[in-house]
């Protein structure tokens, strides 16, 4: 049996996680008190409920209570009650976003602002988040990738490694993405722009992508790059980041980036890491220019 304690940041996804855990067939409680938890797990654990997997969400709701929590954790350890915990997290502006589009006061803020709400609470929880088996940034994650996330660690029981790396290509005359972590320039290699009949088309298309990969010098910078982020990632992942964005430029991020983007996805999606893929700036040219 599956025993999952469902806790993290207010306005991170904690109810939604349920929601889609409770579609998955686990049984689910919403705000269990911290010191009937022990009871729930016993009571979870006898064969007689015939309850195979069971989620509870806690998080700061429990007010002082919450402080009791890693008392109740240390005894469920020693009654042999094996248990995860499952972290939810997102970044301050996206927590405070996420508050005023619903216009819902923070439990720690109702009279102030929702930034010291935010401060307050990541205090008081953290020590959650030391002991999460697993952690998911929803920072930059849609509904359907979150369940994806989900479903790979408790559905699919794939292994999973607490860090989200997100592969970018982008065009430099637009900026570089503001949250990038890693910039690799690939405007050395040869231009499918110049090409008259490549122009209107992008990296996703075979004819161009052909044309970026024939090129003598893309065998062995795929080489290196691969492997630099073979090394970077695991230490990354060792130092505690859980989201990392690599972004691949070229000069209107439509050709050569989108390829060399797509080639790195292609084969990071096989390590034990969330991949995610986006072209940013790969329909700009034709809505600038009206084609």
């Amino acid at each position: 049996m599956r025993f999952v304690i469902v806790t993290g940041m207010s306005g991170a996804g904690k109810s939604t996680v349920l929601k889609m855990l409770e579609d998955m067939g686990f049984f689910c409680v919403d705000n269990l008190p911290v010191m009937l938890i022990e009871k729930f797990a016993e009571i979870a654990h006898d064969d007689k409920l015939e309850v195979d997997n069971v989620a509870i969400g806690v998080d700061i709701r429990s007010g002082q209570a919450l402080g009791e929590m890693s008392v109740c954790l240390e005894t469920l350890k020693k009654r042999n009650f094996t248990y995860e915990i499952l972290f939810l997290d997102a970044n301050e502006p996206v927590l405070v976003k996420r508050y005023k589009e619903t216009r819902r006061a923070h439990p720690l803020s109702k009279h102030g602002r929702i930034n010291e709400g935010i401060v307050k609470e990541r205090e008081k929880i953290e020590f959650l988040r030391q002991r999460a088996d697993y952690i998911i940034d929803t920072s930059n994650l849609l509904t359907r990738e979150l369940k994806h996330e989900i479903e790979k660690i408790f559905v699919e029981g794939k292994q999973y490694n607490n860090i989200i790396v997100t592969v970018m290509s982008f065009g430099f005359k637009y900026g570089i993405p503001r949250d990038s972590d890693l910039v690799f320039d690939v405007r050395f290699l040869p231009n499918p722009y110049y090409v008259p009949e490549l122009r209107p088309q992008t990296g996703n298309d075979k004819p161009v992508s052909d044309m970026v990969k024939d090129c003598k010098e893309y065998p062995a910078f795929m080489e290196k790059l691969t492997d630099m982020l073979e090394f970077l990632i695991p230490n990354y992942l060792k130092e505690g980041k859980n989201q990392l964005v690599i972004s691949v430029g070229c000069t209107g991020g439509k050709h050569r980036s989108v390829t060399v983007a797509n080639a790195l996805y292609e084969t990071l999606e096989k390590l034990p890491y969330t991949v995610r893929l986006y072209h940013r700036d790969i329909g700009k040219d034709r809505i600038v220019k009206g084609e």
